[in-house]
């Protein structure tokens, strides 16, 4: 999709015009009181209470399926949070549910009924594709696309959706195209994310730092529904106007938009936040965000960003900062902390939420690795449970003889120093290194102890065990 201009979607070719960018807005020469009309309709029967948005001011559908709303002179986009019980409305899979502001006074949303319930569905989160170049778009198409399929066939006829935490390439936008086509292969509704590596940079600030990115996937914030489960996505990647430099903020025009738009959404909903970098120690004004999920008793939040696995728990609400799609980089098996490259893998049953972590390449069984090291006198095991939280229990067995639990440290993954330790590893992307981690546990046991086990067993009551033979 290639942006056109104001001039050029109105015709206007002979009129001198003095836009400022901040005062942009498609309205300004054509609508003098800023307002759009429309429907959302299935079948030409119109939806009642559909929220639509045009990032700044909220609005529901009468009982007709219609609405008038106020467009700001920022806006850019109208959109609708596509409600539960509808299909998403998509372009190549692609998530389309907006229209982009041009010389429309109109604009009308059609949508298809679902023919399934979806209170059960499933949904996939991907972090960090970043791609570079046709070698690691390869690398993405042959193990990660085909991954993610043989996951979504297993799944049967339950609707199922993918959400892309950020980070789709790493600098190179010509290869959004490459991760379109990987979204056509995997066959599923894809939503995305804004990543600090899907900026442009050079162009100004934040606020122009999104172009290529809206080119492509729309809006960088909006809301969607689903059964019981009311989706945000946010964009937490702030452009402080210097190449490679930002930070992790939400502006305050997201903010006000959300504030509206949780009031459509019930408190005892389950509310997922999807965004690139991790809110609970690396967005500088995360306790504003915090403040508006306040009373929301079932909150997920789900980032990417840092090429390791870490669940954190803060004031009730449980935030998934997932391993990368891309592992290290493209240059090795797992991530920085020992967690294979992969993605997470969600399952909604009304307003309960179960995941999993699924290894690219992989069963989705393997949730453990163990290692066995030999020390003085005794020899010591550590177990690496990547998608470790304080309700996992880890427990070790020594020739078959039930030893308890393992202690939790912190430490660094055995094999990520192998693979990533020294100016030289990875062969040729040399900065990955060694990142601790806290899902790391340890025994230690007599050198004549000839079979270890280890059985990890996840806050939903499902074992994955790791065997060592010595």
């Amino acid at each position: 999709m290639n942006r056109r201009s104001f001039i050029q979607k109105t015709g206007l070719l002979t009129t001198t015009l003095f836009v400022s960018l901040k005062s942009f807005s498609a309205f300004s020469l054509i609508d003098s009181d800023n307002k759009i009309s429309g429907q959302v309709s299935s079948k030409g029967k119109g939806i009642a209470n559909v929220v639509v948005s045009d990032g700044f001011s909220v609005v529901q559908t009468d009982k007709k399926g219609n609405y008038t709303i106020e467009v700001n002179p920022l806006a850019k986009f109208i959109w609708i949070s596509t409600p539960s019980g509808y299909e998403f409305t998509t372009d190549s899979f692609l998530a389309k549910h907006y229209e982009q502001l041009a010389s429309k006074t109109t604009l009308n949303f059609e949508l298809k009924a679902m023919k399934v319930d979806d209170h059960k569905h499933n949904f996939i989160i991907w972090a960090d594709p970043q791609v570079k170049n046709q070698k690691d778009v390869e690398k993405m198409m042959t193990t990660s696309v085909p991954d993610t399929k043989k996951v979504i066939s297993a799944m049967g006829k339950i609707p199922v959706h993918g959400i892309t935490v950020g980070d789709i390439v790493w600098d190179n936008h010509a290869l959004f195209e490459d991760y379109n086509k990987a979204v056509v292969e995997m066959g599923i509704p894809f939503f995305q994310c804004l990543g600090n590596h899907d900026m442009d940079y050079r162009m100004g600030g934040d606020e122009t730092s999104d172009k290529t990115f809206q080119e492509h996937y729309g809006p960088t914030y909006y809301s969607f529904n689903r059964g019981k489960a009311h989706y945000v996505v946010m964009d937490d990647v702030r452009y402080l106007g210097v190449e490679r430099t930002y930070d992790g903020f939400i502006t305050q025009a997201q903010l006000d938009w959300l504030a509206k738009d949780l009031k459509y959404v019930a408190k005892d909903a389950l509310l997922i936040i999807n965004l690139h970098i991790p809110v609970h120690n690396s967005v500088k004004n995360n306790k504003d965000l915090y403040a508006l999920l306040k009373g929301f008793t079932n909150v997920h939040i789900m980032s990417g960003h840092t090429h390791y696995t870490r669940n954190v728990i803060t004031d009730g609400i449980f935030e998934h900062n997932h391993g990368a799609v891309c592992g290290a980089w493209w240059t090795g098996p797992v991530c920085e902390d020992g967690t294979p490259r992969g993605y997470g893998v969600y399952q909604v049953n009304g307003t309960e939420l179960k995941w999993y972590y699924q290894p690219t390449g992989l069963s989705r069984k393997e949730q453990v690795h163990i290692y066995v090291d030999e020390l003085t006198n005794q020899k010591r095991l550590i177990a690496n449970v990547w998608n470790w939280d304080p309700k996992w229990k880890v427990e070790y067995f020594l020739d078959g003889k039930a030893m308890g639990e393992m202690e939790n440290q912190k430490g660094y993954d055995p094999q990520t120093v192998k693979l990533y330790k020294g100016d030289t590893l990875p062969a040729g992307r040399t900065f990955p290194e060694p990142h601790s981690t806290e899902h790391l546990f340890v025994a230690h046991f007599a050198p004549a102890v000839s079979k270890v086990k280890v059985v990890a067993t996840d806050r939903f009551g499902e074992s994955f065990e790791a065997e060592f033979n010595g």
